[in-house]
């Protein structure tokens, strides 16, 4: 017979959530501790303002979350370290800024009648202002940080 896929039968579906901005800690601490009706799941990788050279991991399914040090962007590696290969160099180039390289926040959420406006509202409070961008990275270490102390990044080679 006919099957029907799971989004259809089940009325789930995703969307990425994308910003070239950092978020600021504690206003992300914050929101993650809020209810997201409908998401079931979500992953994918952010940019928190204080820990400006680090990658950080985001992994969630239900009520159990996991944020962490997932490496550190593009942008801290010495050119040499890059892949060779054409087609991660043009993906690359797609998400690369000017100022700062591949930094960036991509989070997939996965749910069942999720509001994607209001989550996108909510992540988009959680950035930090357009005037705390152009203070830069300095100033932005100086915001306070409620996450867990990761370890200290790998030199560079």
């Amino acid at each position: 017979g006919d099957v029907v896929p799971e989004t259809e039968e089940y009325g789930i579906y995703n969307f990425v959530y994308r910003a070239d901005r950092p978020f600021d800690p504690a206003k992300l601490h914050q929101w993650l501790a809020s209810e997201w009706p409908g998401v079931i799941r979500s992953k994918g990788f952010f940019w928190l303002a204080t820990r400006h050279d680090r990658v950080a991991s985001w992994s969630q399914a239900g009520a159990a979350t996991e944020f962490k040090l997932g490496g550190r962007w593009w942008a801290t590696a010495p050119k040499n370290m890059w892949p060779d290969d054409p087609k991660w160099r043009a993906a690359m180039q797609k998400v690369w800024r000017p100022r700062f390289g591949d930094r960036r926040q991509e989070i997939v959420l996965i749910g069942q009648d999720m509001d994607r406006r209001a989550l996108e509202a909510g992540f988009d409070a959680c950035l930090i202002s357009k005037s705390q961008f152009t203070l830069g990275p300095q100033a932005w270490a100086k915001l306070p940080d409620p996450f867990p102390a990761w370890p200290a990044p790998m030199a560079a080679q």
